[in-house]
């Protein structure tokens, strides 16, 4: 057996183990997750009703002169609800509440690695929250008559971009939190900016360009875009590498971030 079969057998073998340990300790915080009754409810009842109160107002706007329909719009907003109460919000409880209770600081101590711990914490959330925007999609296909994508690698990319960045902000918003009730509270400006601006409530094309241009900068609005586009097939190469930049520099801040400032155990 040669060097460089033995060397890939390992990282397998250590790629095998950590696939484990993340699964083990997420399922353990599926179980907190559901015995926090306020957590569980925003994360997955929250994002289900939101489109409903959006269809109206959709409804009244001036949509054909921005080529878009009320499906075009109501159904990445659903995915973009989803992100921000099933996976970023119900996370940024979920690290202060392990934090607090030194469960963060006890699992250091074991084998798990730190990215480990992390990542095993946010699945359960990143599960539901996929599952979420798949139960959208149909429905909103059924009773809006969206139809297929028409460019759907541009819809996935924005729907896995969403899901991997928004755990890491989830980890920076919490990382400035003294409790888990301040965790709460500093979740909200991010959150309620996302959903006023990043064309989930009224879409770029209505808005007035020079807010179009600062808002499509906010964390949330490259994923709208992308998913938007990938539906209506109208959003051009340019715009599209623009919304992947986007994304991918919140992600690489939010990780420099978790990084460099992300605390494991309470301040005293």
């Amino acid at each position: 057996m040669s060097a460089e079969t033995v060397t890939k057998a390992a990282q397998a073998g250590t790629t095998a183990t950590a696939a484990r340990r993340m699964t083990a300790l997420a399922r353990a915080e599926l179980t907190l997750l559901g015995r926090s009754k306020a957590t569980f409810f925003a994360a997955l009842f929250v994002p289900l009703i939101m489109p409903l109160s959006l269809r109206t107002a959709v409804e009244d706007m001036d949509l054909r002169e921005a080529g878009l329909s009320v499906g075009s719009v109501i159904l990445p907003s659903a995915i973009g609800f989803s992100l921000l109460f099933a996976v970023y919000s119900a996370l940024v409880s979920v690290y202060a509440a392990r934090r607090e209770e030194l469960v963060l600081k006890r699992l250091r101590t074991g084998e798990l690695r730190d990215v480990e711990i992390l990542a095993g914490a946010a699945l359960p959330s990143v599960l539901i929250g996929l599952v979420q925007c798949v139960v959208l999609t149909i429905a909103c296909a059924a009773l809006l008559d969206v139809g297929a994508p028409e460019a759907p690698h541009l819809a996935v990319l924005g729907l896995l971009l969403g899901l991997v960045m928004w755990p890491a902000i989830a980890a920076v918003v919490a990382s400035f939190s003294r409790s888990l009730e301040g965790a709460q509270v500093a979740a909200m400006p991010l959150l309620l900016v996302s959903m006023m601006g990043s064309g989930t409530f009224i879409p770029f094309e209505l808005m007035p360009d020079r807010i179009a241009a600062v808002c499509e900068l906010l964390p949330l609005s490259p994923v709208i875009t992308l998913i938007r586009g990938g539906w209506t097939g109208d959003l051009g190469g340019y715009e599209a590498l623009g919304a992947i930049a986007t994304a991918v520099a919140w992600l690489v801040l939010s990780v420099f971030a978790v990084q460099r400032w992300f605390r494991w155990e309470p301040r005293h």
